[in-house]
């Protein structure tokens, strides 16, 4: 999941969205898309201990401790610890981002995520399907058809209210833009206006990102510590 550039995915949403703009404007004045494709699938995997201790990561050990675990394998996602709690951690890649983020291959992105019960629903079969579609080789164009597709034919869940999850991993590279970003939450609802949560104006701490194709909107408030207790930068001064 992505800030602007990961479904799922602030010092505050200014300071980023500025980051990427600027990011955005130097490949265009050079004429380089640096991800132009996918690479070699080797390049996304991930040691599977190493996985299992980023996605973790992602929420602090009171919750991922029992919390299921999700990596990615060869032919997609699969379980890889059991859990106990509902919570479901997992390490995005880059595909998670919309169809035309300039870096929907780039083969360093490790965002990872930890869903509560109603996310995780959610969440983790579309990111499954997504993933079992672009490792068969399928265009970005055929995967966001057959998305559209399942969630028409209703042969993926439709989201259910209280759905959230944590993002507060140091250790995460959500873009080359923004890097781990700053720790926080995610509340997913179905596609809704940002006013509706106040969220988009001066003063709020609130984010709002629309996913059409995923007919969901999530809204991003960045919190003051990462999962592992210590203080996000931004907010010491």
């Amino acid at each position: 999941m992505k800030m602007k550039s990961l479904r799922p995915i602030g010092l505050t949403g200014f300071l980023f969205f500025a980051a990427l703009s600027a990011a955005s404007q130097a490949r265009a004045q050079d004429g380089k898309t640096p991800y132009p494709k996918m690479a070699p699938l080797d390049r996304y995997l991930m040691d599977r201990d190493a996985e299992i201790t980023l996605a973790r990561s992602a929420a602090p050990p009171s919750i991922s401790r029992d919390a299921e675990v999700v990596v990615l394998g060869r032919h997609g996602y699969e379980t890889a610890v059991k859990g106990k709690n509902g919570f479901v951690c997992i390490v995005e890649r880059a595909w998670s981002a919309g169809f035309d983020d300039p870096e929907f291959w780039n083969p360093g992105v490790r965002g990872p995520i930890c869903f509560n019960a109603p996310a995780a629903r959610y969440n983790i079969p579309l990111t499954k399907k997504r993933t079992e579609l672009i490792l068969s080789g399928q265009s970005k164009a055929q995967v966001s058809a057959a998305i559209e597709t399942a969630l028409d034919k209703k042969q993926l869940p439709a989201l259910e209210p209280g759905a959230m999850c944590y993002m507060l991993s140091k250790q995460g590279h959500l873009n080359d833009g923004a890097g781990h970003w700053h720790p926080h939450l995610m509340f997913f609802t179905a596609l809704a206006e940002p006013g509706a949560w106040g969220a988009d104006v001066p003063g709020s701490p609130v984010i709002a990102d629309r996913h059409v194709e995923e007919r969901m909107t999530v809204f991003m408030v960045p919190v003051n510590q990462w999962s592992d207790g210590t203080a996000d930068s931004a907010h010491d001064h």
